[in-house]
């Protein structure tokens, strides 16, 4: 079941528990502990460097391909990522340990990523926490938006998806480790408030009984020409 955060009407974040279940959480923890780990700071653009204090991952590797592709079969695949950002790409994905006093300060993602011809533009952010709340202080995702101030540590295997130009930090890891795997989509439809229709007609559509096959048809109508409308 997603958690879908709106204040006066205004989206703010899903966030989409259980995108891996618990025995795959396991698997990853396992295998990213066999990863060779570096200076978050590479990949860092110039004002996010002097803020940023984690380990990344090297994903470069056959392990770190393999952890990679399993991921991103997860997010992507997963129902609720699709209807509600519809992806057009996905961004490589990064493999985040934060610990030991470590953060990432306040900052806005990039609006253009990747490079050699495989470029996207960040229309949404998103976060899977990879271990349990408990076992790590700080650590909290926290964004500044424009109905306030937001912190986010959900249980491990959820995702929270969030608008990529939101002012946002990871809080300082006072002690234990968190282990997250980013990554930023850009969507087919540009704007959020598109998005944001597109998503309640496909939850209306999902509501209705059995034998109301007039009105599926007209919501069926209504989201394809919408998308026709809106796609790029």
């Amino acid at each position: 079941m997603q958690i879908i955060l709106k204040l006066n009407g205004v989206l703010m974040y899903f966030s989409v528990p259980d995108v891996l279940p618990p025995e795959d959480v396991h698997r990853v923890r396992k295998k990213a502990a066999q990863l060779d780990w570096a200076d978050g700071r590479s990949t860092a653009g110039r004002t996010a460097k002097t803020v940023k204090s984690n380990l990344q991952a090297d994903l470069t590797s056959d392990l770190g391909q393999g952890l990679h592709d399993f991921l991103m079969k997860a997010i992507s695949g997963h129902s609720l990522v699709k209807r509600s950002a519809r992806p057009k790409r996905f961004s490589r994905l990064l493999l985040s340990r934060t610990e030991g006093g470590g953060h990432y300060g306040y900052h806005v993602d990039n609006a253009i990523m990747g490079r050699d011809g495989h470029q996207l533009r960040t229309d949404l952010s998103f976060t899977l926490f990879l271990s349990d709340p408990e076992s790590y202080d700080g650590g909290e995702l926290n964004m500044m938006l424009p109905a306030g101030d937001f912190d986010a540590k959900p249980a491990a295997g959820t995702l929270i998806l969030y608008p990529s130009g939101a002012l946002h930090q990871v809080k300082p890891v006072t002690s234990g480790s968190r282990l997250a795997c980013v990554g930023w989509i850009e969507s087919r439809i540009q704007r959020q408030d598109q998005r944001e229709l597109l998503f309640d007609l496909e939850t209306v559509r999902a509501s209705l009984q059995s034998g109301q096959n007039e009105q599926r048809l007209v919501i069926d109508k209504s989201i394809s020409n919408l998308i026709r409308m809106w796609a790029g």
